[in-house]
C-alpha cells in the first residue's frame, strides 16, 4: 500500500475538534478584525476634513499642489468653502472640537449600548445577533461616507450616524468573546487570547490603508468600502459560525488529567464499560470524542460527563449579577484609564503626526499603523506572561507602570523627525494596548466563567459587555478639548490616565502576590 502524502498525513493528524476550534478561532478573527476595520477611517479621514492650511508662500505652494488633484474632481465634490481648508463644518477653527464631538458620539453609544448588548447576547442566538450587528454596522459605515458624494455638511447628520453605528457595533464584541471562550478552556488562554486578540490591531491596519488610498481623493469611499467588507463578513458570519460545540456533538476541550468533559451546566456521569465490540460507540453524542481510526481519545475506567439530555437550559446572569464578581469592578475601572489611552491613540495619531511631522493624511495614516504593529506584539507578550506567572492584574500592573514613561519619551522625541517616531510609536503600540487586550479577552473570560457562579449561570456575555463597555467613552473627547491647548497637554492626560489604572489594580495585585490565580478567581492550569 502506498504510503500517504505529507500533507495527508498532517491533516488527519488533528482530530475532528481540533479543525472545528481552529475554524472558529479564525473565523472569530476575521468577524471582529472587520468590526475594527470599519472604525478606523474617522481617524484618517480626520486631516481631509480640515486640512494644514499654511500662509504666504508656503499656502500658494500647497494649493496649486491641491489644485492639481481637486482638477479631476467633479465640482460638487470640491469642499464647500473659500478657504480650501477642509469639509465644511469642519474648515472652522473649532474643528477639534468638532472632530472630538464625532468620536464622543459613537463612543458614548458604544459605551452604553454594550451594557444593554451584554445582557441581549445572554438571551439570543449569538449568530443571528453577530450577523445583525454586522450588517448594520456596514450599512452605517457606508452612509457616513455618502456625505461625501452628496455632499452634506450637517453636522447633525454625521452625528446621528455615529451614534447608530456605535450602538449597533456593541454587538460584535460580547458575541465574539462568548463564542471562543465556549470553544476554548482555561489552559493557555492568556496566550490564545492574546494571539486572537490581534485582530485589533488587525482590522486598525487594514482599515488605515483601505481608508488611506482614497483619502486624498475621494474620501467618500474610505468609509464606503469598508462598510461593505464588514457587511459582507456579516453574511459570511450567518453561514458559518458555530455558537457552542455541543451544537455538533464535541466536546469544547478534552482534558487529560481531569478525567472528565464539561459543559458547566446541567450534567450526568457516565460510566465506560468494556464492549465486546470496541468500535461500537456509546452514544450518538460521544463521536467526538472518537478518533477517525476507532481509537478512543478516552480510556477505559474515565468519567465522561455530558450535557443531560433535556436539563434545561443555563440561566443568564443579571447586570447587579455580574458586577459582584469577584474583579469586574476593579478591572472594569482599570480598562476606563487604559482603553482611554488605546482609543486615543486610534481616533488622534494620525492627526497629531500630520500636526507635528506636517505629512499628508495619506502617509500619516500609513505610519499610525506602526502602533498597530507594536499592539500585536504587546497583547501577545501580555498573554504569554500572564499565563507563565499566573498572574493577570501583575501582569497588566507592570506594563501600565512602563507605559507612562514611555509615552512621555514619544512626546518628546516624536518632533526630532521620522526614525525617532517610528521607533516609539512600536514602543507605545506594545506597552499601551498589551493590558488593554488582556483585560478585554482573558480577564474578562475568566471572570465570565468565574468559580462563584452557580452551575446554572452563564455571564460571560454580561461581563465581557461590562468590562469594555465602561472604558470606551471619554479619551477622544478629552482629546479634542485639550488638544487646541498644545499636544504636550493631551500626552499629560494619558499619562495620568494610565497611573489611574495602575492604581485601581493595585489591591488584585497585591491578592494576587499573596494568593496566586485569586485575583481572577481561578489559577490558570
Amino acid at each position: 500500500m502506498a504510503r500517504l502524502p505529507a500533507g495527508i498525513r498532517f491533516i488527519i493528524s488533528f482530530s475532528r475538534d481540533q479543525w472545528y476550534r481552529t475554524f472558529i478561532f479564525i473565523l472569530t478573527f476575521l468577524l471582529y478584525a472587520s468590526f475594527h476595520l470599519s472604525r478606523k477611517p474617522i481617524s484618517i479621514v480626520k486631516g481631509e476634513l480640515h486640512k494644514y492650511c499654511a500662509a504666504g508662500n508656503e499656502a500658494d505652494v500647497r494649493f496649486n499642489s491641491q489644485s492639481q488633484k481637486a482638477s479631476a474632481l467633479p465640482s460638487h465634490q470640491l469642499p464647500d468653502n473659500e478657504t480650501d481648508c477642509g469639509w465644511a463644518p469642519f474648515d472652522q477653527d473649532n474643528y477639534q472640537q468638532l472632530l472630538g464631538a464625532l468620536d464622543y458620539s459613537f463612543l458614548c453609544a458604544y459605551a452604553i449600548g454594550m451594557y444593554l448588548s451584554g445582557i441581549i447576547g445572554e438571551r439570543l442566538p449569538i449568530r443571528y445577533y453577530l450577523t445583525f450587528g454586522m450588517l448594520a454596522s456596514g450599512i452605517f459605515t457606508a452612509l457616513f461616507g455618502l456625505g461625501y458624494f452628496y455632499n452634506i455638511h450637517s453636522f447633525g447628520f454625521y452625528v446621528v450616524t455615529q451614534i447608530i453605528n456605535g450602538l449597533v457595533q456593541t454587538t460584535g464584541w460580547p458575541s465574539v468573546v462568548t463564542c471562543l471562550g465556549n470553544w476554548f478552556g482555561k489552559g493557555r488562554r492568556g496566550l490564545i487570547m492574546g494571539v486572537w486578540n490581534s485582530h485589533t490591531s488587525v482590522g486598525n491596519i487594514l482599515g488605515s490603508l483601505i481608508a488611506g488610498y482614497w483619502v486624498s481623493t475621494c474620501w467618500g469611499l474610505s468609509f464606503i468600502v469598508p462598510g461593505a467588507i464588514v457587511a459582507a463578513m456579516g453574511i459570511v458570519c450567518f453561514l458559518f459560525l458555530i455558537e457552542h460545540p455541543k451544537d455538533i456533538a464535541c466536546s469544547s476541550t478534552l482534558v487529560a488529567h481531569a478525567k472528565s468533559y464539561e459543559n458547566g451546566v446541567h450534567r450526568f456521569r457516565l460510566q465506560k464499560q468494556a464492549l465486546p465490540d470496541e468500535k461500537k460507540l456509546l452514544d450518538p453524542e460521544v463521536q467526538c470524542l472518537l478518533l477517525s481510526d476507532g481509537k478512543r481519545a478516552v480510556h477505559q475506567n474515565h468519567v465522561v460527563t455530558l450535557p443531560a439530555e433535556g436539563g434545561g437550559s443555563m440561566a443568564a446572569i443579571s447586570f447587579t449579577g455580574a458586577l459582584k464578581i469577584p474583579g469586574v469592578v476593579e478591572f472594569s475601572l482599570c480598562l476606563l484609564f487604559a482603553k482611554l489611552v488605546s482609543y486615543t491613540f486610534l481616533f488622534w495619531l494620525p492627526l497629531y503626526i500630520t500636526n507635528v511631522d506636517h505629512l499628508d493624511a495619506k502617509k500619516a495614516g500609513e505610519l499610525s499603523t506602526l502602533f498597530d504593529v507594536g499592539g500585536i506584539f504587546g497583547g501577545i507578550l501580555a498573554g504569554v506572561i500572564s499565563d507563565r506567572l499566573e498572574k493577570r492584574a501583575s501582569t497588566c500592573g507592570l506594563m501600565l507602570l512602563l507605559a507612562a514613561p514611555t509615552l512621555y519619551i514619544f512626546s518628546t522625541i516624536s518632533k526630532m523627525g521620522l526614525e525617532a517616531t517610528i521607533a516609539m510609536l512600536l514602543l507605545c503600540g506594545a506597552l499601551v494596548s498589551g493590558p488593554y487586550a488582556l483585560i478585554t479577552t482573558a480577564v474578562s473570560a475568566d471572570l465570565g466563567t468565574h468559580k462563584s457562579l452557580k452551575g446554572n449561570s452563564h455571564a460571560l456575555a454580561t461581563v465581557t459587555a461590562i468590562i469594555d463597555g465602561t472604558g470606551s467613552a471619554l479619551g477622544p473627547l478629552l482629546a479634542g478639548l485639550i488638544s487646541p491647548s498644545g499636544w504636550n497637554n493631551v500626552f499629560y492626560m494619558l499619562m495620568f490616565a494610565d497611573a489611574c489604572a495602575l492604581l485601581f489594580l493595585i489591591r488584585l495585585i497585591h491578592k494576587e502576590l499573596s494568593c496566586p490565580g485569586s485575583a481572577t478567581g481561578d489559577q490558570v492550569p
